[in-house]
């Protein structure tokens, strides 16, 4: 077990030593990851060569969409509101609330980075945040590392809560049979809101003293405290009464509004810049994307004009997902009636649904569903068989990759940028150079997330992930504290909290069972540590250096993110410790609605 599980290890041993060690460039680290991953699952798993091609090319795949879709449009949004000017008037806006780099980052990494990863999720937040950060004039590195500590507290319940629901729907036939999944679903969102608050208190803290040292975060503890406290509140009160859907939301908008009534009375007793800034040279605001016309001087434009690219976002991708904004409030209500995608005709089980959906607060049919195509990978759906302890008995194993492109995330965050264009005046010739820009700009970074799926594919498909997997099952009665890093690896191979679930939360539901612990704390617990793997993983490092135009720079930012993403997960296992053994009735009973 010890070294099959060494050498299950050795691709992401290569991906770290040649991004983190030798300081290769991330898409060079990733291709020979991913080399080394399809060598060892064909050598040494005696994987076929047919899968194992198969399950590189479904990886790739999924790291171009929806994954690389998703990014694009995202950096596509803040491109057009570089061309346009509407930065400035933005950076002018902010500084009007104050100019202080700390209170700054709580509300544009934080806060505002909560609200887009509750909306949209992937690499979204990462990107806009670090993006706008730069161009407010912090320093660009810090801006991205930032931007990934901050994306932390708000993952698990991201793209309204799709990580949990869909945690939810695979673990409930495990847990046993006649188990709703309702009932499983809003009981995994209750554990996880009963782990993750006590992060979202301190990550503010936490974000700020990295940034500027201890004693400068608490000069500006109400500030602090009035982001993380708020924060913290609404997402326990949400995620256990409501359920996982709007928890993200509902948060980062109390935290947002908390934040700007207390600047209206309160100020920072001094003004803190970054060290450069105090000398006189302040820092470039650094922006994915070459300068447009209307960024060359101050842009003449109100402020709800210059936010309204962000707020259009919010609202475009909110009427997208309306039913599921709408019945999250409500569902647990409604007989077990489970919500489902406006657009994608998808329900929580990910089958597809009738064309049109029944409303049942109007009794009217008024859903339209855009058409969604689910293709049987060649070469790999239910060509390998998936084998106990990781499933509870020998199952094949599905690969099914759904094109959605009218409704998919991607697809809704370019119509929320085309809107914006509109709105601040860039028309299609220029809107057409700033995609084309935005494309050269993300080449590599393409390459980078495609290969890192891949390399997640492969390890899995092969079996390599399971191997890791069980050996941190070996740890018996320490098991909850190293299943929060069960999850980080899983997030750290694929940069997505929901795939980490996907990966790993049923082998944490079975290893539960066996040794008798409550296997919903070890499945939220997965989720829980999985949001501390964001930091480090190789596809959301390309996403904060594409950010900030630094593409090259992710063994910077490596360096600068590992060392915090091991102590939080650490303190996930901490707090999954003491919940599993001394705090035993924090932890809820899965139940039937």
């Amino acid at each position: 077990m010890y070294l099959s599980a060494i050498v299950a290890a050795i691709p992401l041993a290569v991906l770290f030593v040649l991004l983190g060690v030798l300081r290769l460039r991330a898409h060079w680290s990733a291709i020979a990851a991913l080399l080394s991953a399809m060598v060892l699952a064909f050598v040494v798993w005696g994987m076929p060569a047919k899968p194992t091609l198969g399950a590189t090319t479904f990886g790739l795949a999924f790291g171009l969409w929806p994954i690389s879709w998703i990014v694009l449009n995202a950096i596509f949004l803040h491109n057009i509101t570089i061309e346009a000017g509407a930065f400035d008037t933005f950076r002018h806006s902010l500084a009007g609330l104050t100019e202080d780099r700390r209170v700054q980052a709580l509300i544009v990494a934080f806060a505002f980075g909560a609200l887009i990863e509750g909306i949209a999720g992937f690499g979204a937040p990462v990107a806009i945040t670090a993006a706008m950060m730069a161009s407010l004039g912090f320093d660009p590195l810090y801006a991205a590392v930032l931007a990934l500590l901050a994306n932390t507290a708000p993952v698990a319940y991201g793209s309204i809560g799709i990580p949990i629901t869909t945690l939810g729907n695979l673990i409930a036939p495990i847990i046993g049979p006649g188990w709703n999944k309702s009932g499983v679903i809003l009981g995994l969102s209750q554990m996880v809101g009963r782990q993750l608050p006590v992060f979202s208190i301190l990550i503010p803290a936490y974000l700020v003293s990295v940034m500027a040292g201890f004693r400068s975060m608490w000069k500006i503890l109400p500030a602090v405290a009035t982001c993380g406290i708020s924060f913290a509140v609404v997402q326990f009160a949400v995620s256990n009464v409501v359920g996982p859907e709007l928890t993200d939301v509902l948060a980062a908008l109390v935290s947002l509004l908390c934040l700007f009534a207390l600047l209206r009375f309160w100020k920072p007793a001094e003004i803190w810049r970054f060290p450069n800034e105090r000398a006189g040279a302040p820092a470039a605001a650094a922006a994915p994307g070459r300068r447009g016309p209307g960024a060359m001087a101050r842009a003449r434009m109100g402020v709800a004009r210059a936010w309204s690219p962000y707020l259009i976002l919010v609202v475009v991708i909110l009427v997208a997902k309306l039913d599921t904004v709408v019945f999250g409030l409500t569902k647990h209500h409604l007989g077990g009636f489970n919500p489902t995608f406006f657009l994608t005709g998808l329900d929580t089980s990910g089958t597809v649904t009738k064309p049109y959906a029944f409303w049942p607060m109007t009794g009217l049919n008024l859903r339209f569903t855009f058409p969604t195509w689910g293709i049987k990978w060649p070469g790999l759906h239910n060509v390998m068989l998936r084998q106990p302890p990781i499933v509870p008995k020998a199952a094949p194993y599905p690969a099914i990759f759904t094109w959605d492109f009218l409704a998919a995330a991607g697809s809704v965050v370019l119509i929320a940028a085309i809107i914006a264009a509109l709105v601040l005046g860039v028309g299609p010739t220029r809107m057409v150079a700033v995609y084309g820009r935005t494309l050269r700009q993300m080449a590599f970074p393409f390459v980078t997330i495609a290969c890192i799926l891949g390399i997640a594919n492969v390890m899995n498909y092969s079996g390599m992930t399971s191997t890791l997997a069980l050996l941190f099952a070996k740890t018996g009665y320490f098991f909850p504290f190293f299943s929060a890093f069960v999850g980080w690896l899983g997030v750290f191979l694929s940069g997505s909290d929901t795939a980490s679930n996907t990966l790993f939360g049923p082998m944490q539901t079975i290893t539960a069972q066996q040794l008798h612990l409550q296997p919903v704390l070890m499945a939220a617990t997965n989720s829980s540590g999985g949001v501390m793997g964001k930091m480090i993983s190789p596809q959301n490092l390309s996403v904060g250096a594409a950010a900030i135009d630094r593409v090259g720079e992710e063994g910077n930012i490596l360096r600068r993110t590992l060392g915090h993403s091991l102590i939080l997960a650490a303190a996930v296992g901490i707090v999954a410790m003491l919940e599993a053994y001394v705090f035993t009735g924090l932890v809820p009973l899965p139940f039937k609605l």
